[in-house]
């Protein structure tokens, strides 16, 4: 039923897989090497069509330069922190209170709402499109931070309440029972038992929340416009002018705006793989 490890095969299957790993890893990595290379090429090399060389010279790191200073970078990473971390923080309140309800308490509908939150998950995103942008222009949340905020959070926080709903399930049922008995009301069950238990399964779900709303492109460009409210993966499209493209100030961007999924995926790597982990070996 499940594959087997690489460890109990024959010794052909492993000498193929380890000289295949690399090449695999040197595919996988080629795009980024590539953006990293075009980073630091000067504009007179793509002027030349020089495309796959090295930089003709070193004044390449001027365009980390432009990026920062001479354009409006600065101001789309502003955005795109203003947009990411309420998000993050709405999505962390809100599932972890739903998970808690679907995961703890018995009750008819209990199961079908459960369904509601995952059946969001299946919806194909472009057809909520014209939808979706009609209702922020009747609301007045159209080219609104708080417009692309609120809809990030009704949308993920389906996703959310799966995870959270069936990490909250695979925590001793003991704990809440003994509170309970000992007269504790739900509301502090809740935020002195289950809640601090959570801490794990919340750094995991906060790094992955994080992660898909700094990228998203899709609804940046769909729900707003103009630098004062689109996020950095919106912004780097404005290095193209009309009649060329600034594929070395595009690429410095793309770099600058990967650093702080990257930089948050370290900074709570412990708990990621703790909380993804968790749970998977009685």
């Amino acid at each position: 039923m499940f594959p087997t490890p690489i460890e109990k095969r024959t010794r052909g299957w492993q000498i193929s897989y380890q000289a295949m790993l690399p090449v695999v890893l040197i595919a996988w990595l080629l795009p980024l090497l590539a953006v990293m290379l075009f980073s630091i090429k000067p504009e007179a090399n793509f002027v030349s069509g020089d495309y796959w060389s090295l930089p003709s010279n070193l004044d390449g790191f001027n365009n980390y330069y432009k990026v920062f200073f001479e354009s409006d970078m600065p101001r789309y990473m502003w955005n795109s922190i203003r947009i990411t971390v309420p998000t993050v923080i709405g999505c962390m309140i809100l599932s972890s209170m739903t998970g808690f309800a679907l995961g703890v308490y018995k009750f008819r509908a209990n199961l079908w709402i459960f369904f509601m939150f995952v059946a969001g998950n299946f919806v194909p995103f472009q057809i909520l499109m014209i939808p979706v942008r009609d209702l922020t222009l009747d609301i007045g949340l159209y080219n609104t931070v708080q417009g692309l905020v609120l809809f990030h959070v009704a949308f993920q926080t389906g996703f959310c309440t799966l995870f959270m709903r069936n990490f909250i399930r695979a925590l001793p049922f003991e704990l809440i029972e003994a509170a309970r008995v000992e007269g504790i009301a739900e509301w502090r069950i809740f935020w002195y038992v289950v809640l601090p238990l959570m801490k794990p399964a919340l750094a995991a779900m906060a790094v992955l929340i994080f992660t898909f709303i700094w990228n998203d492109y899709f609804w940046a460009i769909v729900l707003t416009q103009g630098s004062e409210t689109q996020p950095v993966t919106a912004g780097i499209t404005s290095f193209n002018a009309q009649y060329r493209a600034a594929y070395h100030l595009m690429s410095a961007g793309s770099i600058v705006a990967a650093l702080p999924p990257v930089a948050m995926f370290f900074l709570m790597q412990k708990h990621f793989i703790a909380g993804l982990t968790l749970g998977a070996v009685k």
